[in-house]
């Protein structure tokens, strides 16, 4: 039996001290998610990314948590 595949958002970034940034900032604020490897339907130049619930809630926390810091090169919704 294969895992299940859901729905999440992917936020990915210019670079892999944004991508850790964005874990760290993310822990600190208590948003549930994940590095992951950037998904191969992504075009970006770092290979890491950060996956979270696909839920408005956790979105907005996302944004809120790295709002001021650094700016995602793009936030997908995409079925993992």
């Amino acid at each position: 039996m294969g895992r299940v595949r859901t729905e999440r958002y992917v936020a990915s970034f210019s670079s892999t001290f944004d991508a850790m940034e964005a874990e760290r900032l993310c822990r600190e604020a208590g948003v549930e998610g994940r590095i992951i490897p950037l998904p191969v339907e992504i075009d970006s130049e770092c290979g890491m990314a950060w996956s979270m619930p696909h839920d408005e809630a956790v979105l907005a926390a996302f944004e809120a948590s790295v709002a001021g810091h650094l700016v995602p090169e793009g936030i997908y919704a995409l079925v993992l």
